[in-house]
């Protein structure tokens, strides 16, 4: 389902949609990261807060859970998913916690990938969370 359309400062054309449908794509030669821009563009497909970070290199959030096998179901889930989209967050995990931080190394900032990611995180089923 189509959102909103947008020129990005690309000059490419995005459509704002549900990143949920989308699969991430291997970065090939020449692939950019996206522009200051782009980034707040993608952000307003999440549904709960990240961080921009790294002078919009990077997206992160802290997942606070009740306890530690919580914490570890849900970096588990996360991992099912990056291998199924075939790119991998950074993940750090500790008593009732777990960071996420995205980000495209291959390209060194922010891709799509990076928000597809995030999106299909952020439904994932949170056990005991806080």
């Amino acid at each position: 389902m189509v959102i909103v359309e947008e020129k990005m400062e690309t000059g490419i054309v995005e459509n704002k949609i549900d990143l949920t449908q989308k699969k991430c794509k291997p970065c090939e030669g020449g692939t950019l990261p996206l522009t200051p821009r782009d980034v707040r563009a993608f952000t307003t497909n999440l549904t709960v807060p990240w961080q921009v970070t790294g002078g919009n290199k990077q997206i992160s959030r802290t997942f606070r859970f009740n306890d530690f096998a919580s914490a570890m179901d849900f970096a588990v889930a996360i991992g099912k998913i990056a291998e199924e989209e075939r790119h991998h967050p950074d993940l750090h995990v500790s008593y009732g916690k777990v960071i996420v931080e995205l980000s495209t190394h291959a390209v060194g900032g922010l891709t799509q990938n990076d928000f597809i990611l995030a999106r299909k995180i952020e439904l994932l089923k949170r056990p005991s969370e806080k």
